[in-house]
This record gives structure tokens, C-alpha cells and sequence, in this order.
């Protein structure tokens, strides 16, 4: 891990802290107009979100109390230029295992005002907020394809920790080609297996910020009964072959988490994971036309491919110690 030393705060008349009392709607409008391509559902719900939340002043007055203990983007900081905010940061605390930890986030500068140091004086001022918070542990990703980014960060002493991809279902029918690849509902005896591979691929230092855990995916009546309560329809399947265990697959369509989770092991025929998304989407797809995957880059990324997924970006996980 990097471990960095901040100069002293440097002034910008132009750096203010984000007011979410009149802020939001126009940093919604800036994230728009900097990630227009890029920007996928989730990222266009959660400005519409941040919009809503705008004109909403319960929710306004609640943010301003619970700003700096909430895992929401509440605070942050803005440039403003020519009357318009044109540069934005967010400063988001989370705790990881009872230990205060941030995250930067929305970094986002107008097209009209790029190389011109905005973004760097934002991140700048962002490590400042953790220090001032006497928090060590910063943590960011960031698009690989933004290497102008990467470099800023690379800078400031953030060191690449790993690399996730995003995937999401394509149109189209696929079928299992390997029959002696069989696929079942995952059993009880499958989970030590699973959650040692889920570990290597959902690891804790990159978990936090998702409000889940592995343990949510775990056998037992107390975790099915919990399930059942919070109203969350987890399904699960294995694949075997030679009734020996080669891949899991996970859904959570809400609550703890979203999307699929797959694991498999360093020596797993990777057309097993390949057929338990096949069969997945055959499940799934007539309740949830777009199926989502997070895994980290890897050798199963043609197997993913085969499945009918194509990858939406990749991101590099960034982290820094003060």
C-alpha cells in the first residue's frame, strides 16, 4: 500500500465545498455533459436520483446532518468558474470492519475546462478533507481508459490494487455445448468450496462499499429465514463435471446486493462458469432483460464472453494511506 504526505493546503478562489442545499441539479447537469457515452444505468439513475434529491428538502435537511457518517455522496467539493460549477469531487466515508475509511468519487471536470489543473486541485483538496477527518485509508477507481486520470492519481500516491470488469447480457440465444458439464441448484456441501473462491474474486478490501457480504450467499435456515423476511430472492446453481465442482453462480436481484456472482476455482474448466451464465439467462431473462456481472479481470474472460456477455468498462481500484 502507498503511504503519502500531503503539502500544506494549497487556497483556490475558484474551490468551494459542495452545498447541497443549492448544488445538486448542477452537478447532476456536469456529470451528464462529462460522461455522456460512458455513462451507464446505474450511473443515469443515480443522477436522476441526485436530482430528485435536490428538490427535495427533507432529504436536504436530513443530508446536512448525517453528511460525514452516511455512505451517500453528501459531501464534497465544486469548482466554479464563469458563474457555473464545472468541476465536482465527492468525499464518501464508509467503515470497513469498525475502521473509518473514504472513498472519492464523481470526479468530473466540464470538457471546456479540461488541462487546466481543476481536476488535480479537487483531488488535492479531497485528501485534505480525509486528513482533516484523521483518516488514513483512501481508496478510488478509475475507467482504464482514462489514463490522464490514472496519472493524476499515480501522483498524489494511489497505487492500482486490481482490475474489475463490467458485463452485462447481450441479445441473442446461446446454448451448453459440453455435456458433461451438469448444472444444479447449488448444494449445502458446495459451500466451503464456494466461499473460498468467492473470497479470491469478491475480496473484503473491495466489498465494503457494496453493502453485502459472502456470508448473505451461505446455506442454513437463520440465513434463509433472513432472506425470506427482507423479501430477497436469492438463487443459486453449481456446475459440475465428473461430480466434481468447477464453478457457482449467484443472483440477487435486491437488498444486500445486485446482479450475479460467479466464482470458480484456479483449476476449474472455465466452460463450466460459461454454461451457469448460459443457463442463468435462460432463467432470468424473461424477468430481468439485462443481467449484470462484476469480476475482476481474468482468465475467465472469454468464458464470460461465451455466455453472451460483452464488457462495459473496466475499472483500476486505486488506494492511498495518509
Amino acid at each position: 500500500m502507498a503511504s503519502i504526505t500531503l503539502p500544506t493546503r494549497t487556497q483556490h478562489e475558484n474551490l468551494r465545498p459542495l452545498n447541497i442545499l443549492r448544488d445538486l441539479p448542477a452537478v447532476a447537469d456536469l456529470m451528464e455533459q462529462c460522461f455522456p457515452e460512458s455513462m451507464d444505468n446505474e450511473g443515469r439513475r443515480y443522477v436522476q436520483d441526485m436530482r430528485r434529491a435536490g428538490a427535495d428538502n427533507s432529504f436536504i435537511k436530513w443530508a446536512n446532518r448525517v453528511a460525514d457518517s452516511t455512505s451517500l455522496p453528501l459531501t464534497g467539493y465544486i469548482w466554479e468558474e464563469d458563474n457555473q460549477i464545472v468541476g465536482n469531487i465527492s468525499v464518501v466515508p464508509f467503515r470497513h470492519r469498525g475502521k473509518k475509511l473514504y472513498l472519492i468519487a464523481n470526479v468530473a471536470v466540464h470538457p471546456t475546462y479540461r488541462h487546466r489543473g481543476i481536476a488535480g486541485a479537487l483531488t488535492e483538496r479531497a485528501l485534505q478533507h480525509v486528513r482533516e477527518k484523521k483518516v488514513k485509508d483512501v481508496w478510488l477507481s478509475v475507467r482504464v481508459d482514462n489514463p490522464e486520470a490514472i496519472h493524476i492519481y499515480s501522483k498524489f500516491g494511489f497505487v492500482e490494487y486490481a482490475r474489475r470488469n463490467a458485463w452485462q447480457t447481450t441479445a441473442g440465444h446461446f446454448e451448453i455445448n459440453n455435456p458433461q458439464i451438469q448444472i444444479t441448484k447449488r448444494h449445502p456441501h458446495f459451500w466451503q468450496a464456494q466461499r473460498l473462491w468467492l473470497t479470491r474474486f469478491y475480496p473484503d478490501l473491495l466489498t465494503w462499499h457494496q453493502h453485502w457480504d459472502i456470508s448473505s450467499l451461505q446455506p442454513g435456515l437463520w440465513n434463509w429465514l433472513y432472506l425470506l423476511f427482507m423479501d430477497i430472492n436469492l438463487r443459486q446453481w453449481a456446475a459440475t463435471k465428473n461430480n466434481q465442482l468447477h464453478a457457482t453462480l449467484s443472483f440477487i436481484p435486491h437488498g444486500l446486493g445486485k446482479g450475479l456472482y460467479a466464482a470458480a476455482g484456479e483449476r476449474s474448466d472455465p466452460e463450466a462458469l460459461t454454461a451457469l451464465l448460459i443457463h442463468a439467462r435462460k432463467e432470468l431473462l424473461h424477468y430481468y432483460p439485462k443481467l449484470t456481472l462484476d469480476f475482476p479481470v481474468s482468465a475467465f474472460d472469454e468464458a464470460i464472453q461465451k455466455a453472451g456477455f460483452k464488457q462495459t468498462r473496466t475499472l483500476i481500484w486505486m488506494h492511498a494511506t495518509l
